[in-house]
């Protein structure tokens, strides 16, 4: 894949041409959407950049949803659009899953905030365990990234070591962001004694199991099969099945952070790449649309918050039972995420991102797309071309995330697909010019 480079690698007039077009597109969307530019300038006076998720912000500012169904959000300026962002992975199951609506109604009549445990943890725990080879036993939090938090302490406290190895590019949280193999990493993360190597490079592997002067040596290696935030970027089978044996061989704890990639098989992408981690995080799509996440993995790590045998550890949080997500969860598994229903949107999924880099291919921009089944990601040289493709899709009711990312959902069908096709080869045609 190739390395970004600097706007300015092209020539001196495409590059006034481009930015005149991402001034012209920024105006545009600003003139179709003043109930949208009200609410965003309402929101800044109490919101820090008027937003409580930044990854949701974009130039010249965020569309406010009224309403989602299916596969459709509609903005509060009434503009309808076919949704392949799918919250970054979370919506998976579109926008009205009708069984997790259900479960969560009866739940509720039933009450909520008990403050004591249910039976919807229990199945909901029977069904997970069923589901990852990984998982002989799971606790469950509120999200991805307390998630990847717990197992991280929890596989330190296993192996009594300090070392933490992730990977460049790698996100695993709100608190778990690294940029470039020796940073800026995210300044928000928490402060792990932390190892960066190259991902997908078996020759930097020795980066992370080289323990050096300090001596501290190396606790757990958390990985993402596919790398989300990353640009989808999906790590070779000879890669992780080389991880998986490092790993062994120096008694090192390795997690599989699955919160995106478990949607790529029904086992999640272990079971598609075959290599089986000591300890699994999930979230996003599991919990229905509501906020969960879950980690598990061998009996004996987890054994540690077992009082019974002898564990040590405790795991707070209020709602990690929470009935709504539970019951959400519960839904999810039992009536929605069949394999056949995995495998389809998958399939849909590298059928789009191939016909997509064949459209791009065949013209003269630097674009191309990279992933794995139902995870898609747009990439270009010029971040400025993203922009200008991502407001061209919005022009014609196509939303995607601004950085080019891609989740279908099983509301998205082939009609959907050729829709945002035939925008993007329209797209190619005026933008070819920028070449």
């Amino acid at each position: 894949m190739p390395p970004p480079i600097a706007p300015n690698a092209v020539s001196h007039d495409a590059d006034a041409r481009i930015d005149t077009a991402v001034a012209s597109a920024h105006e545009r969307y600003r003139s179709l959407r003043p109930a949208s530019a009200a609410t965003d300038a309402r929101a800044r006076h109490v919101l820090p950049g008027g937003n409580t998720r930044s990854v949701l912000d974009f130039e010249p500012f965020a569309f406010r949803v009224s309403s989602a169904s299916g596969a459709e959000l509609v903005d509060i300026d009434g503009h309808r659009y076919v949704d392949f962002c799918g919250n970054y992975t979370a919506g998976l199951l579109g926008h009205s899953p009708g069984p997790v609506r259900a479960a969560v109604v009866d739940a509720l009549d039933r009450g909520w905030a008990l403050g004591a445990m249910h039976e919807a943890e229990i199945e909901l725990a029977e069904m997970v365990c069923d589901r990852f080879a990984s998982i002989e036993q799971v606790r469950f939090t509120n999200s991805g990234t307390e998630a990847n938090l717990m197992a991280i302490g929890t596989a330190l406290h296993h192996t009594g070591r300090n070392g933490v190895g992730v990977f460049d590019h790698s996100y695993h949280g709100g608190v778990l962001g690294f940029g470039d193999l020796d940073g800026p990493h995210h300044p928000l993360n928490v402060p792990h004694d932390f190892r960066v190597a190259r991902f997908d490079d078996l020759r930097g592997l020795d980066r992370l199991f080289d323990d050096g002067p300090s001596g501290s040596g190396l606790g757990c290696v958390l990985v993402e099969p596919v790398q989300g935030s990353g640009g989808c970027r999906p790590a070779s089978g000879e890669f992780l099945r080389a991880l998986r044996q490092r790993c062994d061989d120096a008694d090192v704890v390795l997690v599989f952070d699955e919160v995106m990639t478990s949607r790529l098989a029904p086992g999640g992408a272990q079971e598609r790449f075959g290599v089986r981690p000591d300890m699994t995080t999930l979230g996003k799509y599991l919990g229905g649309g509501f906020s969960f996440g879950a980690f598990g993995g061998r009996r004996d790590i987890m054994a540690a918050f077992d009082h019974h045998a002898g564990g040590r550890l405790t795991q707070a949080g209020t709602f990690n039972n929470n009935v709504g997500s539970m019951s959400a969860a519960v839904a999810t598994l039992r009536h929605e995420l069949s394999p056949d229903r995995i495998a389809a949107v998958n399939e849909r999924g590298d059928r789009l991102r191939d016909a997509l880099n064949d459209l791009f291919a065949a013209s003269e921009l630097d674009v191309w797309v990279t992933g794995l089944g139902s995870m898609l990601n747009v990439r270009a040289r010029d971040d400025r071309l993203i922009d200008l493709l991502f407001h061209h899709l919005l022009d014609a009711g196509v939303y995607i995330a601004r950085r080019g990312f891609i989740a279908l959902s099983v509301e998205i069908d082939d009609e959907h697909c050729e829709r945002l096709l035939a925008s993007s080869r329209d797209w190619v045609q005026a933008a070819d010019r920028f070449a």
